[in-house]
């Protein structure tokens, strides 16, 4: 008898667990429809090397960022001024143009 109760409770537990993931919205969707992320420039993989040049690997790096992080595409990109970021980035890090970091702006 106790075993059927426990068969009754599990089989209950993955049914609701089943309906409550098939009637959630899609979680790997951004809740938002835009976001700015904030890249650094020295990241090891050379991501701010195309977007603050005037190479056409800007867009493909940019948007590729975008998707993963779950958006679409990637609406602008830009390198970011030295007043435009909090004390959290060092300020000698931010004197030459090639170590400050890129915004990427993406959306749905």
């Amino acid at each position: 008898m106790r075993r059927a109760y426990t068969m009754l409770g599990l089989g209950t537990a993955v049914f609701f667990t089943a309906a409550s993931l098939t009637l959630l919205p899609n979680g790997t969707q951004a809740s938002s429809s835009q976001a700015t992320f904030m890249v650094p420039a020295a990241d090891g993989y050379g991501v701010a090397e195309c977007l603050i040049s005037s190479h056409a690997c800007g867009q493909v790096v940019a948007n590729t960022w975008c998707e993963a992080q779950g958006y679409v595409k990637a609406v602008s990109f830009r390198q970011i001024e030295a007043d435009e970021v909090t004390g959290s980035i060092q300020k000698a890090s931010m004197t030459t143009g090639e170590h400050r970091p890129v915004s990427i702006t993406c959306s749905n």
